[in-house]
């Protein structure tokens, strides 16, 4: 059977995989992993080896040791990469080279740079919450937009970062902010102080929501069945609201099905009214001269010679 491989974030001894994606995600990650794992290793990386002067025949332990810190932090960010990361650094010779040209590659020049801080900058100047949008949704693309910022070398301060949340706000949560603007002192309110009041009041909004809704939907179908439940009320006051709109769904039911058998009733009448009826045998569909009953008993000449002597006397008298 084959070895089951060792999925990224399974072990703190293995730094994050980069395969060339989203470079700052994976720069902070390496850069909290190798403080963690020895921040000496890190130093290394950020400001370059731990000199060695003594010549090779004249090393001593703390020589050696140097070398072995160099070579471990140089090892980590190989680790780190994947092949086709690993061939574009294959040649340099030292840890913080490595992690300048993988900076350069991903980063760009000073021009790039301030090219993609002033996208991220009209980002953050432009962001507004969405419709339909959650406070949760909102704040993950506000720090997908600052944390680029931060990653190349743009900062906010927590104090305005928490005014610009508060100005993108909807206005329907102009009540909430202007609350939040008099009980706290923007300078210094954390923005997990703020993300956390807005969250409070986002579900004390739903739950609001959802009840007022209830509410019309029990008086909309009260009103609908007050003609059938109104002899009534007076003995049903008691029990949840619950069994109340289910009694009242029961009772619409019924409503709706006697006036649709009500309705056919009246179709049939109609349907009955409008054919012709005959004098003869009483039965729909036919005149007395075409009654089948007439022509059986032979009385159906003697009927229509009767109906021609009526006819000519009514013609004669007019």
């Amino acid at each position: 059977m084959a070895a089951q491989g060792f999925a990224e974030g399974q072990s703190v001894h293995r730094p994050p995989l980069f395969d060339g994606e989203d470079c700052n995600y994976w720069k902070t990650r390496m850069e909290f992993f190798l403080q963690g794992y020895d921040y000496q290793l890190w130093t290394i990386i950020e400001e370059g080896y731990l000199i060695v002067l003594n010549p090779r025949e004249e090393w001593i332990d703390n020589d050696r040791k140097s070398l072995t810190k160099n070579s471990k932090a140089k090892n980590l960010i190989c680790y780190a990469l994947t092949r086709s990361e690993f061939n574009r650094i294959s040649a340099c010779k030292s840890a913080k080279e490595i992690w300048d040209k993988l900076k350069l590659t991903y980063e760009g020049t000073d021009k790039v740079k301030e090219t993609r801080i002033d996208i991220l900058v009209t980002q953050y100047e432009k962001f507004q919450m969405l419709t339909g949008e959650t406070i949760t949704q909102m704040y993950s693309r506000f720090t997908d937009i600052t944390n680029g910022l931060t990653g190349l070398g743009k900062m906010y301060n927590i104090g305005d970062m928490v005014r610009k949340i508060l100005r993108s706000l909807p206005s329907r949560w102009t009540p909430k902010v202007t609350t939040i603007e008099e009980v706290n002192d923007l300078t210094t309110m954390s923005l997990e102080k703020l993300i956390g009041s807005l969250m409070a009041h986002e579900i004390n909004m739903e739950r609001l929501f959802e009840s007022s809704s209830k509410k019309k939907f029990t008086n909309a179908f009260k009103v609908i069945a007050a003609p059938s439940t109104s002899s009534s009320s007076s003995s049903k006051n008691a029990g949840s609201e619950d069994n109340d709109v289910d009694d009242i769904l029961s009772k619409l039911q019924r409503i709706l099905k006697k006036k649709k058998n009500g309705s056919r009733r009246i179709q049939k009448k109609e349907k009955k009214e409008k054919e012709p009826v005959c004098y003869e045998c009483r039965k729909p569909g036919h005149l007395r001269l075409d009654c089948p009953k007439l022509k059986k008993t032979g009385r159906l000449e003697k009927s229509k010679k009767k109906h021609k002597k009526f006819k000519r006397k009514a013609m004669a008298a007019a």
